[in-house]
């Protein structure tokens, strides 16, 4: 199979078409033959050298993939060879064929193609977990969402608009506002242009937002907690800005605040199954009934892959970059 090797840490141009065994799947796991797979920021990090891939995930990058299974692995009963799947794996999704553990496998949303489904399921995934099961969003509560553009920004401002939140957001230009509030962010503010938290304390006074979804981290944490409502929840996914911050726990403690986060890639297959059991039951009909929707800025040859990392760090676009094959 053709798949992309990382042969040495460094640009995009090390990200190298290679011919590789197909992999077979291990007891609990599925083989999928792929059509298309997501890419990530992770993806960018493990192609500089760090953010190795956990025991035993493969070498080859890729975080999301969606395709058909063409085989199945031992003990594995939820799945039969040619259904079409959406899958979260830790490695291995840049090539045309992809192992992964059954439980962390979705069927493709009725109404979407193969294309759209490679994009769902990192965004979602950590959408998921972090905003709803971490943050407790609930109906009627104020969200932040830092990187409205981002695939997981899109993702976040649909959802939590979706299931009846109130969405603000902030982005790098005008057009990336533009687009964060035609997915149902209330206010879209341009961190390049404008004070974020003043800004937000205009529109939503001095209580403040009941969550912050934040991956940038350093100087944006005191920020964050200053936007924080009594009983606020920080929710860092990344740390862009850098991972140390000055934090005044007389604030954290007096407002009552919770600082969390997590990261998905070294979390456990049951884990990992688990969101996967709660997008299909609360999330999936909302995609399917349209209401939510990845989105999708272009799609690169899988060869190509090299041209997509430069598109993902020069940060021009809006969604999800994808990668296409062969297979498809």
């Amino acid at each position: 199979m053709t798949a992309i090797e990382i042969s040495s840490f460094g640009g995009p141009e090390v990200l190298v078409p290679v011919e590789r065994p197909q992999p077979k799947p291990a007891a609990g796991e599925v083989l999928i033959e792929v059509a298309a797979a997501g890419v990530n920021r992770p993806d960018v990090s493990q192609r500089r050298g760090a953010y190795p891939p956990p025991p035993g995930a493969s070498d080859i990058p890729g975080l999301e993939v969606a395709g058909t299974i063409v085989e199945v692995g031992p003990d594995v009963r939820d799945w039969r060879t040619g259904d079409q799947v959406c899958a979260l794996v830790a490695g291995g999704g840049y090539a045309e064929y992809c192992a992964a553990p059954a439980p962390q496998c979705l069927p493709v949303p009725r109404g979407l193609d193969l294309v759209a489904a490679a994009a769902i399921p990192e965004a979602f995934f950590t959408v998921w977990t972090n905003v709803f099961e971490r943050g407790r969003l609930k109906p009627g509560e104020w969200i932040l969402v830092h990187g409205g553009s981002s695939g997981i920004g899109t993702t976040a401002i649909q959802l939590a608009r979706a299931l009846g939140s109130r969405v603000l957001a902030t982005a790098g230009s005008a057009e990336k506002c533009a687009a964060c509030e035609r997915l149902g962010a209330e206010r879209a503010i341009n961190y390049r242009t404008t004070d974020f938290v003043a800004a937000v304390r205009e529109i939503v006074g001095e209580r403040g937002v009941d969550v912050v979804l934040d991956m940038v981290g350093g100087d944006y944490v005191r920020r964050n907690l200053d936007l924080l409502a009594l009983d606020g929840r920080l929710v860092q996914i990344s740390l862009l800005g850098g991972s140390t911050a000055q934090v005044n726990m007389g604030v954290v403690m007096r407002r009552r605040l919770t600082i969390t986060g997590s990261t998905l890639r070294p979390r456990s297959v049951a884990e990992k199954g688990a969101i996967a059991t709660s997008l299909r039951a609360t999330v999936w009909p909302l995609i399917e009934s349209g209401g939510v929707k990845p989105v999708i800025h272009t799609t690169f040859p899988l060869r190509a892959a090299a041209e997509a990392h430069r598109l993902m760090e020069s940060s021009q676009h809006i969604g999800k970059i994808v990668l296409v094959t062969d297979r498809r």
